[in-house]
């Protein structure tokens, strides 16, 4: 496992939809152990491939509803928002791949999501609140979506503010 480089605006990669991922093998399975490093040391909340300069569509994501919880580590390759709530909320957003920066972003409130595992078998993730608001962020970057595109309002936030969106 290793930690690997996270790739800034402008690189191309960041504006290119990912190729799908049809082989899960042992180097697919590296990908995701170094990305879980990465993102541990980033440290974020979640990480698509594109950020470290592969375009395959997989995402991670470790997240807790509260401080009291161990995070949950989602890994999903392919995701698909296959349902998504009428209801939207505006929240702020930031970004690894795009550093100093923060932004609101209107967002649906419910998701689920399919997609595969690491060993390749099907599975369906229902998320609600902030953890879909990190699914669709995560799920933009595969298609060479950032949050600067859907933001209403974008703005350098001070280290606390940064400290706030975080968690």
């Amino acid at each position: 496992m290793a930690i690997r480089k996270i790739v800034y605006i402008p690189e191309e990669v960041l504006r290119k939809k990912a190729r799908k991922i049809t082989t899960f093998d042992s180097d697919l399975n590296k990908l995701i152990d170094d990305m879980v490093d990465t993102l541990r040391d980033a440290p974020g909340v979640g990480l698509a491939a594109p950020q470290v300069g592969v375009s395959e569509r997989l995402i991670i994501i470790e997240y807790a509803e509260n401080e009291d919880q161990k995070p949950k580590l989602y890994t999903v390759i392919n995701p698909e928002i296959v349902k998504a709530s009428e209801e939207r909320e505006l929240g702020v957003e930031a970004c690894l791949s795009i550093p100093g920066v923060a932004g609101e972003v209107e967002r649906h409130l419910e998701l689920t999501i399919k997609g595969f595992n690491r060993f390749g078998k099907p599975i369906k993730i229902k998320a609600s609140n902030w953890l879909a608001r990190i699914f669709q962020h995560e799920i933009d970057h595969l298609d060479g979506v950032l949050f600067t595109d859907r933001a209403t309002r974008i703005w350098q936030p001070t280290s606390e503010e940064m400290e706030e969106i975080r968690e």
